[in-house]
């Protein structure tokens, strides 16, 4: 299966270069957060944007210059995990529960962090009960 979207970025430097200068601003700001909040986190792109993992895909933030994301404007991030997001700010798909802020200023930083914290428990929950499945 070849890359359909005519862009391959190789490093999360590559893909931040790409971005025009209002969006960059919100990326920076997003993954800031996430790295302030899960500072052992792996970050590395998936379907050319950057996923952050523990034990498994905690979170995404994806552009809507990159246009196979289905994010029409601003900066999206986004939950892989979203059974536990009852909160009506975000969005729900099947894939995943996502915000979308088109400038910092709309950012509500406590409640992001919140949101993040809880991503990592819902991480952690799933590999514990996965390994009491296996003992």
């Amino acid at each position: 299966m070849g890359n359909t979207q005519g862009i391959q970025f190789s490093t999360v430097d590559t893909f931040l270069d790409y971005l025009p200068e209002e969006e960059l601003e919100v990326v920076l700001f997003l993954r800031k957060i996430i790295l302030e909040c899960i500072p052992n986190c792996k970050e590395k792109l998936a379907y050319n944007v950057p996923f952050y993992y523990c034990h498994s895909r905690i979170c995404y933030i994806w552009p809507a210059s990159i246009p196979w994301g289905k994010v029409e404007k601003g900066v999206a991030i986004g939950f892989c995990k979203n059974a536990s997001f009852l909160d009506e700010t975000f969005e729900t798909t099947q894939f995943a529960s996502k915000s979308v802020f088109s400038t910092v200023k709309e950012i509500d930083v406590a409640l992001l962090r919140q949101q993040i914290y809880e991503a990592v428990l819902i991480d952690e929950q799933i590999v514990k009960a996965k390994r009491r499945k296996i003992q």
